[in-house]
């Protein structure tokens, strides 16, 4: 019995031992390096950024814990904590997945607008932030999340307290930057909202939103990506986050026509399945 249990006790030293090397692996690897994947969980919203420093952070949680899957792929099998969980507004096909997310992982820190969603989805989410205390933030332009290591995620919009707003026109915009490399994350705002950001984007360059990268507003729908919104974007990529086949009709043709008339190349979940770039702080790569 004794020698089973220092088999026991030299097996579990060797596991966290080789847990520890992959970890420092896995660190080397990433070093310097933000990763941006827009998941594949179907007809919503769902995108995990890993900084060079190592932080993370999830926005939107898609429609289901089909998010779990996705994560599962993105982040090492012993990591069970996201420093930060945004939730760009509280529509199912944004928050759906996120109690699930709480349920599996530690979260430090859970920023919304502040406007609620009549999905049960949002009220269990509610509901669990309080049980697990928690920090939750109400997004307002001019707050940044410092992801370390050069890696800034700036609040654009709402601007103001959103209450009374419907749920897309309070989403959450971001412009995430690393070194030369930006990405403007839209939620499901819409052109008015979008034209808004332009307008204000002249007179203030803390509201730049030229970037390389756009998240196209709910996934493609002729609601969102205004010509002034994209060519002020001027992005070299454009991700939809849509679902395959979807009763929506997402995304809107007329929307595709927008972004292939200023030369942006679109690249879409349901056709392409999870989206990855990587960048060094001045070379962006798709994966």
């Amino acid at each position: 019995m004794k020698n089973f249990k220092l088999r026991i006790i030299i097996l579990s030293f060797l596991l966290l031992g080789a847990i520890f090397s992959l970890y420092v692996s896995f660190k080397e690897q990433n070093k310097g390096i933000l990763t941006v994947a827009f998941l594949d969980i179907g007809q919503g919203d769902a995108i995990f950024i890993t900084a060079p420093s190592g932080n993370q952070l999830l926005i939107d949680g898609g429609p289901s814990k089909a998010v779990l899957r996705e994560l599962s792929k993105v982040m090492p099998f012993y990591d069970r904590s996201i420093d930060v969980v945004i939730a760009t507004h509280a529509d199912q096909d944004h928050v759906g997945g996120l109690p699930d997310v709480l349920n599996k992982y530690k979260v430090n820190i859970f920023m919304e607008t502040g406007v609620p969603g009549e999905s049960s989805a949002y009220t269990e989410l509610k509901g669990k932030i309080e049980k697990l205390k928690i920090k939750r933030l109400e997004a307002r332009r001019g707050m940044e999340v410092d992801l370390g290591d050069g890696a800034i995620l700036q609040i654009l919009f709402p601007d103001r307290d959103p209450s009374g707003m419907e749920t897309n026109t309070s989403s959450i915009v971001a412009r995430l930057i690393y070194g030369e490399n930006e990405f403007i994350l839209t939620g499901d705002s819409p052109q008015a909202i979008e034209n808004y950001l332009v307008s204000f984007g002249t007179e203030s360059p803390t509201l730049a939103l030229q970037s390389d990268v756009l998240k196209a507003g709910h996934h493609g729908s002729k609601t969102s990506s205004s010509q002034a919104f994209v060519s002020a974007v001027s992005p070299e990529y454009v991700v939809m986050s849509v679902g395959k086949d979807n009763r929506y009709g997402h995304p809107n043709q007329e929307v595709l026509d927008i972004f292939t008339n200023f030369g942006a190349k679109i690249l879409r979940t349901d056709l392409s399945g999870r989206v990855v770039f990587k960048s060094d702080g001045v070379n962006l790569e798709v994966k």
